[in-house]
């Protein structure tokens, strides 16, 4: 038997921790920012299940790029996006349908 939680997410993102932590930032206004902390910052979502919107950090995605971080959209998980070091947050924010 399973137990279940309540969650007040719409929707999730999953970022490549691995391609994060290789990158050490590169991101959000002052360019020092890992992807999923500014993206926590421009969206003002917080963490845990009662934000509305959960943005998670998972282990190595297997891509692999160089100087990018990979994000799958769990609203749209065929599409993986390869997102370069420096990409604006309000841009990636667009694409997503954020």
């Amino acid at each position: 038997m399973t137990r279940t939680v309540r969650s007040d997410w719409a929707r999730a993102l999953l970022i490549c921790s691995k391609c994060s932590r290789k990158m050490g930032g590169g991101f959000g206004t002052d360019g020092k920012q890992r992807l999923m902390k500014a993206l926590r910052a421009h969206l003002g979502t917080g963490k845990g299940r009662k934000s509305r919107m959960g943005i998670v950090e998972v282990k190595c995605l297997g891509v692999c790029p160089k100087n990018a971080v990979v994000v799958i959209n769990g609203c749209d998980s065929k599409l993986w996006h390869i997102v370069p070091k420096g990409t604006a947050v309000e841009d990636l924010v667009e694409e997503l349908g954020l």
